[in-house]
C-alpha cells in the first residue's frame, strides 16, 4: 500500500485557523475529561466500594483482588477498542469516532450507576459489572488516540506539543472530578455510601456527556485526514497494515507509554487502597492527596507540552523516563511510609512531575510515528496495549507485591524498570516533526 508519508501538521486542502485550533483542542480536552471522569470513578469505586457489595463472600484481600480484576478487564478491552475505533477513524474520520466512543462510554457509566449488588441478584451483580467496565474498555480504547490525533492534525508547527497536551488535560480534570463527587459522597455515614451514596458520581456523568457531544458535533474534521480521504489513500485494514508494516514503531509505542500508564494507574487506583487499608488513612485523606496532585497536574502538562515545543517532545519524554527510573523507589518509600505528609508529597510529585513530563509530550511525538492514513490505528493500539499490559494489570502487580513481600518499595523497583524501559523506548523513536 502506497502511504502518504507527510510528516503530522503538513498541508492540507483547507488550513486549520488559529481560532479552530483551540476550539478543536478545549473539544478534545472536554471530551477526554469526560472520559478519565467516568473510568477513574470505576477504579475508585473498586478500592473503596466493589469488593464490599459485588464480592461480599470472598475475604478482604481476595475481595479487592476480584475488584481490581474487573478493573483490569475493562484495561484488557481497550485494545480492541483501539483496534475497531481505529479501523474506522482511519477509514471513516476522527469526529464520529470520538462522539460515538464518548455516547458509549457515558452508558456505560451511567448503567454502573443503577447496578443491583450481590445482595439482590447474586452472582449476576458481579457478571454484569464486568459486561459495562468491559464496554467501558471497548470505548476508551477509541477515545484518547483519536483525541490526540484531532488536536495535533489541526495545530500549526509552533504550537504542536503544546495543543497535542490539550486531550491530556483532561486526564487531570477528570481526576478532579471523579475524586472530587466521591471526596463529597464519602462523607455521608458509611452505610449511607455503601448503600446508594457511592452511585451519584456515576450518575451524574449523564450531565457531563450530553455536554461532551454538544461540543464535539461543532469541530470540524482533521485537515490531515481530509487529506488522505482527498488522496484516497484510507487503508482496507489500517490494524494490518500498522502490526505488518509499522512493527517497530508500534513496540516502541508500547514501550514508551508502560511506564506512565503503570505509575499513573498504580497511583490512582492501588495507593488509594493501600493507604486505607495498610495505613489506617481516611478515605478523605487519601483523595485530598489525590485532588491536589491533580491539580497542580493541570498546570504542568500544558507547561510541559510548551517546553517540548521548545526542546523536543522526544528529548523530553527521555528525560521523564529516566527521572522516574531515578524517583520511582524514593517515591513509593514515602508513600508506604505511614505519614501522611511523606504520603502527600509523593502523590503530588509523581502526579505533578513525574506522570506528565511523559504524558504531556506524548500526542505528537506518537502522532510521528505512523503515516497520516494508519496513524489512529497505530497510535490506539499502541497505547491501549501498553494500558493493558501496564494499567490493567498495575493493581494487581502492585498487590500481589505487596501480599508477598509486605512493603510496597517492590512496587517503586517494579515502576522504575518501566522508567528505564520509557526511556529507552522514546530514544529509539523518530523526532517529533517540529523537532531539530
Amino acid at each position: 500500500m502506497n502511504t502518504i508519508a507527510t510528516p503530522v501538521g503538513a498541508a492540507a486542502p483547507a488550513a486549520a485557523k488559529p481560532q479552530s485550533v483551540w476550539k478543536v483542542g478545549a473539544a478534545t480536552m472536554a471530551g477526554t475529561a469526560i472520559e478519565g471522569f467516568d473510568f477513574l470513578a470505576y477504579g475508585t469505586a473498586a478500592a473503596l466500594v466493589f469488593n464490599k457489595l459485588f464480592f461480599p463472600n470472598f475475604d478482604p484481600v481476595t475481595g479487592t483482588l476480584a475488584a481490581f480484576g474487573t478493573f483490569a478487564s475493562g484495561m484488557l478491552a481497550r485494545p480492541i477498542g483501539g483496534i475497531v475505533f481505529g479501523h474506522y477513524g482511519d477509514r471513516l474520520g476522527r469526529k464520529a469516532m470520538l462522539t460515538l466512543s464518548l455516547l458509549m462510554m457515558g452508558i456505560c457509566t451511567v448503567l454502573i450507576g443503577v447496578l443491583p449488588t450481590y445482595e439482590s441478584i447474586g452472582l449476576w451483580a458481579a457478571v454484569l459489572l464486568v459486561l459495562l467496565r468491559i464496554g467501558q474498555g471497548l470505548s476508551f480504547g477509541g477515545e484518547l488516540g483519536g483525541a490526540m490525533l484531532m488536536a495535533v492534525e489541526h495545530a500549526p508547527p509552533r504550537w504542536r506539543s503544546l495543543v497535542g497536551s490539550m486531550p491530556q488535560m483532561g486526564a487531570p480534570i477528570g481526576v478532579l472530578l471523579s475524586s472530587g463527587a466521591f471526596a463529597l459522597v464519602t462523607q455521608l455515614p458509611e452505610d449511607a455510601f455503601l448503600h446508594w451514596g457511592w452511585r451519584l458520581p456515576f450518575l451524574a456523568s449523564a450531565l457531563l456527556i450530553a455536554v461532551g457531544i454538544f461540543i464535539r458535533t461543532r469541530i470540524d474534521e482533521s485537515p490531515e485526514f481530509e487529506a488522505v480521504k482527498a488522496h484516497r489513500k484510507t487503508a482496507a485494514l489500517p490494524a494490518r497494515e500498522v502490526v505488518l508494516a509499522h512493527w517497530r514503531p508500534l513496540l516502541l509505542t508500547i514501550g514508551g507509554k508502560l511506564a506512565e500508564v503503570t505509575l499513573i494507574y498504580t497511583i490512582l487506583v492501588f495507593s488509594i487502597s493501600y493507604a486505607v487499608t495498610r495505613l489506617g488513612f481516611s478515605r478523605g485523606d487519601a483523595l485530598h492527596a489525590l485532588v491536589l496532585g491533580s491539580s497542580l497536574m493541570v498546570l504542568t502538562i500544558p507547561l510541559f507540552g510548551w517546553l517540548a515545543d521548545r526542546v523536543g517532545a522526544r528529548r523530553l519524554y527521555v528525560f521523564g523516563g529516566v527521572l522516574l527510573a531515578l524517583m520511582a523507589l524514593p517515591l513509593f518509600q514515602a508513600i508506604g511510609s505511614g505519614s501522611l505528609t511523606a504520603y502527600t508529597v509523593a502523590m503530588v510529585v509523581a502526579l505533578a512531575l513525574n506522570y506528565p513530563l511523559m504524558f504531556a509530550p506524548q500526542s505528537n511525538l506518537y502522532a510521528a510515528q505512523f503515516p497520516a492514513e494508519l496513524r489512529y490505528s497505530g497510535i490506539s493500539i499502541g497505547i491501549q496495549m501498553a494500558a493493558a499490559l501496564g494499567g490493567g494489570l498495575a493493581p494487581i502487580i502492585a498487590a500481589t507485591l505487596v501480599a508477598k513481600y509486605g512493603s510496597i518499595v517492590p512496587v517503586g523497583a517494579y515502576v522504575a524498570v518501566l522508567g528505564a524501559v520509557a526511556a529507552l523506548s522514546a530514544w529509539k523513536m523518530r523526532p517529533a516533526a517540529n523537532e531539530g
